[in-house]
């Protein structure tokens, strides 16, 4: 199977895996958490793209895990992450590190962060090497191992 097949099954399986929990995924800490992910994939490479911006913005709003929370107050929270890694991308990335490490209390929550950055990176076909680096530093501020989600 050629490497952009398995990426695309991956982000799909990741995604079901998702949608089957998306009820236990309602909390406050899951959705900063999730957004503050989303934020540093779109920044993975250490710019902030308009175009990558606006795709991961359309993601997040048609994203069925993330229906349970309103989506005006999903993209502020993606913004204002964004806006710390456009301003200093180092500086604002300890910041966001500290926001995606609020659901690290439940697991279930951190493996699903974990997951949504997976669906972030490769929804445009490449899980590309910056984007990988991010999710793997996301999964140690989570306590979980990063070969548990093959990064």
């Amino acid at each position: 199977m050629a490497l952009w097949d398995r990426l695309k099954e991956s982000a799909s399986t990741t995604q079901t895996q998702l949608i089957a929990r998306k009820n236990d995924l309602k909390s406050g800490a899951f959705r900063d958490s999730s957004m503050a992910m989303c934020a540093l994939v779109a920044a993975a490479d250490g710019t902030v793209d308009p175009a990558e911006r606006q795709r991961v913005a359309r993601l997040i709003a048609t994203n069925e895990v993330l229906q349970n929370f309103r989506a005006d107050d999903l993209r502020r929270r993606f913004e204002n992450n964004l806006d710390k890694l456009a301003a200093d991308f180092d500086f604002g990335k300890v910041s966001v590190m500290q926001e995606i490490a609020k659901a690290k209390k439940k697991p279930a929550e951190a493996r699903a962060v974990v997951q949504i950055g997976i669906v972030i990176g490769g929804a445009d076909g490449d899980f590309d090497k910056d984007e990988q680096a991010v999710v793997r530093e996301a999964c140690y501020a989570l306590d979980l191992p990063p070969h548990e989600f093959d990064l």
